[in-house]
This record gives C-alpha cells, sequence and structure tokens, in this order.
C-alpha cells in the first residue's frame, strides 16, 4: 500500500486501532486490591471472548476494512463497498463498548480506554468521506528533489509552457521577447520583422498527435481521476488517486498519457488542476 494514498482521516483510524488493540491487554474491571492478595491477574479482554470479538477485534477488523476499501475503490461485497462494511464495523463496537461499560459497576482502564478508541475509530471512517480536512493526505506528496512544487490549479510560470519546462513562448507573428499587438503594423522607426525560416519547425503538433519534444514530468491529481486506455475504449483501467505522482510520458491533445506505479499507461483526458513536479 502506498502510503501517500492515505488521507488524515485513514491515519485517525489506524491510530485508533492502534489504541484499541492496546485496550485490549489493560485489566476490564478496577477495584481496590486488599493488603497481602496478589491482584495482578486481573482480567482482560482477551479473558472474555464476548466482548473481545464484539468491542476489540470487531473495532480493529472495521478499521481494517476502511483502509482496505479506500486503497482499492469499486471493491464490494454483497454488493456493499469494503468501507461501508468496515464503517459498520466500527459503530457496533461503540455500540457495545458503551453498553458494556455502562453495565459494569467498576470498568477498568481497558474498558474505559477501549470505548474511547471505538468512538474516535467510528468517527473517522464515518466522518472522513464527509469532511475535507480529513480528505488531505496524510503525507505531504513531495515529488523529485530540488523541484518547487506549484499548488494544486496552478498556472506555468512565465517563460514556461506546458509540459516544456524552462521554454520561451514566442510572440505572434514576431521575435522571441518582441511585444506585438495582435495583427498590428511595425510602428514607425522599427524594421519589418522578416519571415523566420524556423517558424514552420516551431509549430505546435496537430491536435491528437504526440509531441515531438515533449518532455516528461511527474504530476498529481487534486482528485480522484480515472486513466483511459489508449485504444479509446470508455472504460476506464485504472484511478489516479491524489497524493501519488505519476508520470506524464506524453501529450495527447488536451489530455496527457501518463504511466502508473505498476507500468500501466494509459490516458488522463481531465488535467485541470494537476499538481506538477
Amino acid at each position: 500500500m502506498n502510503i501517500r494514498s492515505l488521507t488524515r482521516g485513514d491515519g485517525v483510524v489506524i491510530g485508533a486501532a492502534v489504541v484499541l488493540f492496546i485496550a485490549s491487554f489493560l485489566d476490564l474491571f478496577g477495584f481496590d486490591c486488599p493488603a497481602g492478595i496478589n491482584c495482578s491477574n486481573a482480567p482482560n479482554a482477551w479473558d472474555s471472548l464476548g466482548l473481545l470479538m464484539s468491542v476489540y477485534l470487531a473495532g480493529i477488523i472495521g478499521a481494517a476494512l476502511v483502509i482496505v476499501g479506500r486503497a482499492t475503490p469499486g471493491r464490494k461485497v454483497v454488493g456493499f463497498d469494503l468501507g461501508q462494511f468496515g464503517a459498520a464495523f466500527s459503530i457496533f463496537a461503540v455500540w457495545t463498548a458503551f453498553w458494556s461499560i455502562i453495565d459494569a459497576s467498576n470498568a477498568g482502564a481497558g474498558m474505559i480506554l477501549g470505548l474511547l478508541a471505538a468512538i474516535v475509530l467510528a468517527g473517522g471512517a464515518v466522518a472522513t468521506p464527509l469532511v475535507p480536512a480529513l480528505k488531505a493526505p496524510l503525507v505531504s506528496a513531495s515529488g523529485p528533489r530540488g523541484v518547487q512544487q506549484p499548488p494544486y490549479g496552478g498556472q506555468p510560470q512565465p517563460g514556461q509552457g506546458y509540459g516544456y519546462p524552462g521554454a520561451q513562448q514566442p510572440s505572434y507573428g514576431g521575435q522571441p521577447g518582441q511585444q506585438q499587438p495582435f495583427g498590428g503594423q511595425p510602428q514607425p522607426g522599427q524594421p519589418e520583422p522578416q519571415p523566420q525560416p524556423q517558424a514552420a519547425a516551431q509549430q505546435a503538433p496537430a491536435a491528437g498527435a504526440p509531441a515531438g519534444d515533449f518532455t516528461p514530468f511527474w504530476f498529481a491529481v487534486p482528485v480522484a481521476r480515472p486513466l483511459y486506455g489508449e485504444d479509446g475504449s470508455p472504460s476506464p483501467i485504472a484511478e489516479l488517486a491524489p497524493g501519488t505522482w505519476y508520470l506524464a510520458v506524453e501529450q495527447r491533445g488536451p489530455g496527457l498519457i501518463a504511466q502508473t506505479q505498476d507500468g500501466r499507461r494509459g490516458v488522463l483526458q481531465d488535467t485541470t488542476g494537476i499538481q506538477r513536479g
């Protein structure tokens, strides 16, 4: 699993599952130990099969289903997403832990900490798709070293073209760096610009044809976007996830030929708001 694909909500879910696992080894009930009696063998969740399965392991299993469901979107069981099953498990763990601690007159550290961890786990599982702050990447995407990252939706800096880092853009009908109004005439005292023999070579390639001087670059998408096959099939072959860097190997019309981390290549049709590396 790529850690860059995890969100802050996923981090909350994983952390709560770890705390829930630790709480299963703590005492379920608290009591004052009389003098001269060994009270070191107080029961924990592993001594109570019902609490272990319905609270602690149910919450941990729910957290695992949530993380796996978000890492592999579209995978379903009996018509439901794995993330939905995981959220249901976590809510069930909160429900059982709450009534168990109400029923216990002397709840111990293991039961109290287990209830708090189950509440946080269920909250992270349910709220992550709804709260923008929890949908943000857990680890900020960082491209190749020494490359300054533009923000999502940022445009190339002056003097840089799309896919041509550092390339200077010639003005329409004139020399590079020479400003002329569209369709205007040379100012008095200025020589009339002569046709340049290299003008034809600097024309952009036709739409749909790969750019001959295209420079591959790394990029990330702001939201999940489908990647379609190069043969033009309407069904996506993969989904690009935010927080993960992909390699643009070719430009095809308004889209990009992108390569995933497992080597698959396809067409990214929607390139708006991508973050270049």
